[in-house]
């Protein structure tokens, strides 16, 4: 490192830095791995989730010349791109929305959990929601899982859709009303453990 480099660079330089060394890119994928592959195993499951990371972040190398270097974060980008992988795994998404709603057992937190204290009401909400999400159109899922599991904000979820933001606004509002229609009196809302 260079005494003019910062200590941390953002992930618009690194990409750029990566365009002329190409291990520079690892730099990225260390930052952020954990947080897409979070992401993909609530959206498909763990076996699928591997091999959906690792063809982000291989599509993320190849198409890093394309980087707009003005987006000083890459995460929206590296969430669009899983979210068109995912797309090709819908079966394996609502099969696991399914699964969800049969055992209440969610593939994120229970490989990392020893939490048998979580309420049965939340888990039968939560085998409910599961069974909501499955029933959502793929465009109406994807942005609301994006803002909600992903963080992101509409503006992010709109660059990493390719869709403007108005269009991110009226999904999400029309994949809430749906859910609140299909829960009743259950708030979704309620579901996430802070911990």
């Amino acid at each position: 490192m260079t005494p003019q480099e910062p200590a941390v660079a953002d992930d618009a330089s690194v990409i750029l830095r990566s365009r002329h060394e190409p291990e520079a890119f690892a730099a990225l994928f260390t930052r952020h791995s954990a947080t897409i592959q979070r992401y993909v195993t609530r959206r498909l499951g763990p076996v699928a989730a591997d091999d959906v990371v690792a063809d982000t972040f291989l599509l993320a190398f190849r198409q890093r010349d394309a980087y707009d270097p003005a987006r000083a974060n890459a995460l929206p980008w590296l969430y669009g791109i899983a979210t068109n992988l995912i797309s090709r795994h819908r079966r394996d998404e609502i099969r696991l929305y399914r699964a969800l709603a049969r055992t209440g057992t969610d593939p994120v937190t229970a490989p990392f959990t020893d939490h048998v204290d979580n309420a049965v009401a939340a888990s039968m909400a939560g085998r409910q929601l599961a069974a909501a999400l499955a029933r959502l159109p793929a465009s109406h899922r994807d942005p609301l899982l994006l803002v909600a599991w992903g963080d992101l904000s509409y503006e992010e979820t709109a660059r990493a859709l390719g869709v403007p933001k108005g269009t991110v606004r009226s999904r999400i509002s029309r994949a809430r009303a749906r859910l609140r229609k299909m829960l009743g009196d259950i708030d979704p809302t309620m579901l996430e453990e802070k911990q």
